[in-house]
């Protein structure tokens, strides 16, 4: 059953595909609470922002580092930050990382984009 998924302020059809969704208990390194993760998503109906932060951040043992580089998701009508792309999708390659040892940021991977639930208006498709 496919969902409507629709910005919580200004009511703009996201056009997210739920084909694209991440089931709910799939891993990542980053975290998954809250969220709602697509592997693609429309560009046209976004507006991307980058963030670079120097400082340290800690989500998980394997997940960590010094620098944390994301983009902002925003939507293209109002502004309001939806979400997030992280880089911790799909590995890219088969490679198992830097001398086969982690951390994952050794290995490329596909952009996650996650969604915060609190961001977005879900209906069921009739």
């Amino acid at each position: 059953m496919a969902s409507i998924y629709t910005c919580i302020e200004c009511g703009t059809n996201l056009n997210l595909n739920t084909t694209h969704l991440y089931p709910q208990d799939f891993y990542f390194e980053a975290g998954n609470k809250g969220t709602l993760s697509f592997s693609s998503i429309d560009s046209t109906k976004f507006r991307f922002e980058k963030e670079d932060k120097i400082r340290p951040f800690f989500e998980t043992v394997n997940y960590w580092g010094i620098q944390r580089q994301r983009t902002k998701i925003k939507c293209n009508s109002c502004g309001c930050l939806v979400g997030y792309i992280y880089d911790d999708g799909q590995p890219l390659t088969i490679s198992p990382g830097q001398f086969g040892l982690g951390p994952s940021q050794a290995i490329p991977r596909a952009p996650r984009y996650r969604f915060k639930t609190k961001a977005l208006r879900i209906a069921s498709e009739t």
